[in-house]
């Protein structure tokens, strides 16, 4: 069966998927992954590796086929360009594929998607660029930096711009640079007394550990085949989870026996690590908009055996009076741009625009207005999100600072040494892409006044 099956359709058929349906990539690809596990694992890592690195480098593709294409880029058909893209992929990043193949493999793919007129166009596009790979040219990175910074790691020239105004252009590269990395696997051991214990069962199934750089909690894995077969993932023993998505509940300060309300919280992840700070005591309640979302959030209670968390359907621009300063610790990490983990959904990239943030701050916005009558007098707020955009991290912390009764406190006391500076110590941390091996992140820890009620 698995000899009949084609590597490269499967692969093109989940782009248009992408394209057509706007299907999330990264959901898509462990769907496949799924359906397609009787396949060699050398087949699987294949279709991975092209699937992502297609969606990944597209920005980088499409100028490359650009300068080698006699038609325009927006008058070629849709199916012809995802042919296009995967096979300029495979000729100029994957180095094990002969070019020969990648081209007349893209012939056959035309042909058998009823495009048999267009097979001639693709065949020479592709051979043209396999000739001439060695002169490709790139936007001049002093006259025009951020055409270059958008080509060269696949950007869209906006945020490469926005960036570059923010972060000048070595940090902008570096960022960029680090999304087009291989992207790690990180897994936080749920009780670090069991460390010794999960290493062993881990190293005995084969996988290869490495230590986090931030949080000793933190293993970076490598060498599995699907993470939900890997023993102490499914004992419940670890559980996915980004290094710096791990510091917003550990800058809860979270001390035992808090009350806590996590307004967005599926799939769990930090209901879960805050549950377990709170080694049983106290209680997580746990929301989110939809059934769905909630379900996700209950299969991975399921999955670790989490007692004190509860999880249900709540709207957090809805305000529930009977949670009204009931809260110790609100944790708040909103719905955002995602520029921060572009990296491994490089679908972001083709959705994200500048309206998007525009309107993705003032949600933001709204959520904190509703959300911070749960805190008590004296209780912690801790916004976070997982991007990099100036307008949904410090405007938007600073911004509720002056309209409500809430301060900025420092997180020095409860992160590790090796990430404070002047921004922890002034409350907040804004980690960047590729950062202690992390995605991007934002943190911000309030304290409610003490005497003032919620307004």
């Amino acid at each position: 069966m698995a000899d009949n099956i084609n590597t490269r359709a499967i692969v093109y058929d989940m782009l248009m998927s992408v394209e057509k349906e706007n299907t999330p990539s990264h959901l898509l690809l462990s769907q496949t992954l799924m359906k397609y596990q009787y396949l060699d694992k050398r087949d699987r890592a294949f279709i991975s590796r092209l699937f992502r690195g297609t969606l990944e480098y597209e920005i980088f593709l499409d100028g490359v086929i650009r300068q080698f294409s006699s038609v325009r880029l927006n008058k070629i058909k849709t199916p012809i360009k995802a042919i296009l893209r995967m096979s300029v992929y495979q000729i100029l990043k994957m180095d094990h594929i002969p070019d020969a193949a990648a081209c007349d493999e893209a012939v056959k793919l035309t042909r058998k998607r009823g495009l048999k007129n267009l097979s001639g166009f693709v065949n020479g596009v592709l051979r043209n660029i396999s000739r001439n790979k060695e002169v490709i040219h790139y936007p001049d990175p002093e006259k025009t930096p951020a055409a270059y910074l958008s080509m060269r790691y696949s950007v869209p020239e906006w945020l490469a711009e926005m960036w570059l105004r923010d972060y000048g252009f070595e940090m902008t590269a570096e960022m960029g640079q680090a999304m087009l990395d291989d992207q790690k696997t990180t897994v936080r051991v749920r009780d670090s007394q069991n460390m010794a214990a999960v290493k062993e069962a881990l190293r005995s199934e084969g996988l290869h550990i490495e230590e986090g750089c931030m949080l000793p909690e933190a293993l970076h894995l490598s060498g599995y085949d699907y993470l939900g077969n890997v023993g102490p993932f499914a004992d419940g023993r670890i559980t996915a989870q980004d290094e710096s998505a791990m510091l917003a509940a550990v800058a809860a300060g979270i001390a035992g026996g808090e009350s806590i309300i996590d307004v967005c919280a599926a799939p769990g992840g930090k209901s879960m690590h805050m549950a377990d700070i709170l080694k049983g005591s106290g209680q997580v309640s746990a929301r989110d908009l939809t059934e769905a979302k909630v379900l996700k959030i209950q299969e991975n209670l399921k999955r670790t055996g989490l007692k004190n968390v509860s999880a249900e359907v709540k709207d957090a621009l809805v305000f529930y009076p009977e949670d009204a300063q009931k809260a110790d610790i609100v944790m708040a990490d909103l719905p955002c741009s995602g520029l921060g983990v572009m990296g491994r959904k490089a679908d972001i990239k083709r959705s994200v625009t500048p309206e998007k943030i525009t309107a993705l701050a003032a949600l933001q916005r709204e959520i904190l207005s509703v959300v911070q009558h749960y805190v008590k007098p004296g209780g912690i707020l801790v916004y976070s999100t997982c991007t990099v955009s100036k307008a949904e991290n410090e405007e938007n912390m600073q911004w509720f600072e002056e309209h409500f009764p809430f301060g900025l406190e420092s997180l020095d006391a409860y992160i590790p040494e090796k990430v404070r500076n002047e921004q922890t110590k002034a409350g907040w941390i804004q980690i960047l892409p590729g950062q202690y091996q992390s995605d991007g992140f934002f943190i911000a820890r309030f304290r409610r006044n003490l005497d003032e009620g919620a307004e």
